[in-house]
């Protein structure tokens, strides 16, 4: 007999089914939350389904806004002659963070995977394309992931996009800060070489 009432049951496997917490954050967050005051769990419910109704995509990029289009892609101080391409719209405050890009963004929306059914005509590529078309875009930055899938997208959109005037390129992958590189296997460590620069 499990101790655990079914309401709880039914939270716990809820919570267990978002990125990142698993079943024990799962059932220590479930049994906080039910032993919360009333007012505070309706208060936090009531943020969740506000920020869900309020949250949209960018009509022009694909990045998480309030409004139709995002800040990133109405900001004039942004080089619009650059466009990075990542995987899904959270990518963008991955690359935000780092402080060194002032270009705009594209979110493809996944990777192609005939396993998975995603055909390229599944993703935002036909979107990019458009704005290649209407904006001064001179490179593309490709930021995918490593995986299969990212290498296979990565590739299909160096050869689909590839026009005269148009430089496509790829981030680097080396190795973790503070890391060293007995603790790197081949492929970062081949990418690492590859993505070598020059130091002045």
């Amino acid at each position: 007999m499990n101790p655990i009432p079914e309401p709880v049951v039914s939270l716990i496997a809820a919570l267990n089914k978002l990125p990142g917490i698993g079943p024990r954050s799962a059932e220590r967050i479930a049994l906080h939350l039910v032993q919360a005051d009333s007012a505070v769990v309706k208060q936090l419910a009531e943020v969740m389904l506000h920020a869900r109704e309020k949250i949209q995509f960018c009509a022009t990029c694909g990045a998480l806004t309030e409004k139709p289009t995002c800040p990133i892609c109405t900001d004039t101080r942004r080089d619009s002659s650059l466009i990075c391409v990542v995987e899904r719209a959270v990518d963008i405050l991955s690359v935000e963070r780092s402080g060194t890009y002032r270009g705009k963004f594209h979110v493809l929306g996944g990777n192609i995977s005939p396993l998975d059914g995603i055909e390229p005509e599944d993703l935002r590529i036909a979107e990019l394309e458009k704005r290649l078309t209407h904006e001064s875009v001179k490179e593309i930055v490709i930021a995918l992931g490593t995986d299969v899938e990212g290498d296979a997208t990565s590739f299909y959109l160096a050869k689909r996009l590839a026009r005269k005037g148009l430089k496509i390129s790829r981030i680097a992958y080396g190795l973790p800060a503070g890391s060293g590189l007995e603790f790197a296997d081949e492929l970062t460590l081949s990418r690492a070489l590859e993505g070598r620069r020059e130091m002045s």
